[in-house]
């Protein structure tokens, strides 16, 4: 297959694949703007449109979409909330709520049922690390899950017009309970995320765009990286439940395995702010690119990005994902996934299986 930058119709963006022009496109911001990053894939209409200016919905340049001069104040406050000291801190808490959704799937797996590990685990326990990391509490989790998810869908999905007008209720929803929760941080954590951000005397709506943007990508991503090392841990059972196994060396070894073949975010974007070149082919200015992460032959490395947009988050998902396999081979019965084609989460940059059904080996299921 040609890995020379080729034209997409069905996303009107040229499509970059090389790992080495992917590495070239995202270390020179200045000529591959990150402007569209957040940009609906498929336009929203002026109805819905009109539904999302209602509640001063926005999303201005602040972190993954941002080539301004404001891009790394902000990135530096928000670094702040997952750096590698943070980060060694929450293990405890990252392992403990593994066992707290595992436990219970355990039990029933014993009792020879099917489980979803997805619904039983990966969908709330990344939301709920994220929201220890940012020092969030009483917050809806799964109003929080599905709000999310609609964002996703609405941003990079193809939702016809009935779904649309649902998605952006839901992330106009989202997004006004995210304007008061903002304020009502900011006035009662005057040393919180919000407050910090507040304090570099950008915008309250730069604010609330940086928070919406944390709060979907900070465990979505996650979520889908989870269930997609778990599906591929229940695909080999032979691996992970014989008496042999390294779990811990393993573990972070399938993590990158998945990160390089199959991550949860395979593709990014970028937009051209002149006339230009990747690999020998002539680009407009104004162009969409589009950028292969995973499935390119390369390391994991571009699963997170490289450069000054590299994902902040990189080290919890790391940890969250191979804590996922270590403590599931430790909790779990010997399990075999019951569904070889499961239902997928399929949007431009954002792919998972949305359910890893799995049953104990050995042992009559009941249905």
């Amino acid at each position: 297959m040609s890995t020379v930058p080729e034209y997409r119709d069905d996303i009107g963006a040229w499509w970059v694949r090389d790992p080495a022009h992917v590495r070239q496109v995202l270390l020179d911001p200045e000529t591959f703007d990150p402007a569209n990053a957040l940009t609906a894939v498929h336009p929203i209409s002026p109805e819905n449109l009109r539904t999302l200016s209602r509640v001063g919905f926005a999303l201005p340049p602040t972190l993954a979409n941002n080539a301004t001069a404001t891009h790394a104040e902000i990135r530096s406050v928000v670094a702040r909330y997952f750096s590698a000291g943070m980060v060694k801190a929450v293990e405890p808490e990252v392992r403990g709520v593994a066992r707290a959704h595992l436990r219970p799937l355990a039990d029933r797996l014993r009792a020879g049922q099917h489980v979803d590990l997805v619904s039983g685990y990966c969908a709330e326990a990344p939301a709920q690390i994220l929201l220890t990391m940012l020092d969030l509490k009483e917050v809806d989790v799964a109003a929080l899950k599905r709000w999310s998810a609609d964002s996703l869908e609405l941003f990079w999905g193809f939702p016809g017009e009935r779904r649309q007008r649902a998605l952006a209720a839901s992330a106009s929803e989202f997004y006004a309970w995210l304007d008061e929760w903002v304020r009502r941080d900011i006035r009662d954590h005057s040393e919180g995320l919000f407050a910090s951000l507040a304090s570099l005397g950008i915008s309250h709506t730069e604010v609330c765009a940086a928070a919406y943007f944390l709060m979907v990508a900070g465990h979505e991503t996650t979520t889908q990286l989870v269930s997609t090392v778990l599906w591929t841990v229940a695909s080999e059972p032979e691996r992970w439940w014989g008496t042999a196994v390294d779990v811990p060396t393993a573990a972070s070894a399938l993590v990158d395995d998945v990160l390089s073949a199959r991550s949860s975010v395979p593709t990014w974007r970028r937009v051209t702010t002149r006339h230009t070149q990747v690999g020998g082919v002539d680009l407009p200015a104004g162009a969409t690119v589009l950028l292969q992460l995973t499935d390119t032959g390369a390391d994991a490395s571009l699963a997170f990005g490289v450069g000054v947009h590299r994902c902040l988050g990189v080290r919890l998902a790391l940890l969250e994902a191979t804590i996922a396999v270590e403590e599931a081979v430790n909790e779990l019965p010997p399990i075999r996934v019951s569904e070889m084609s499961p239902p997928m989460l399929d949007l431009v940059s954002f792919q998972a299986p949305r359910r890893v059904l799995v049953e104990p080996i050995g042992q009559s299921v009941a249905h």
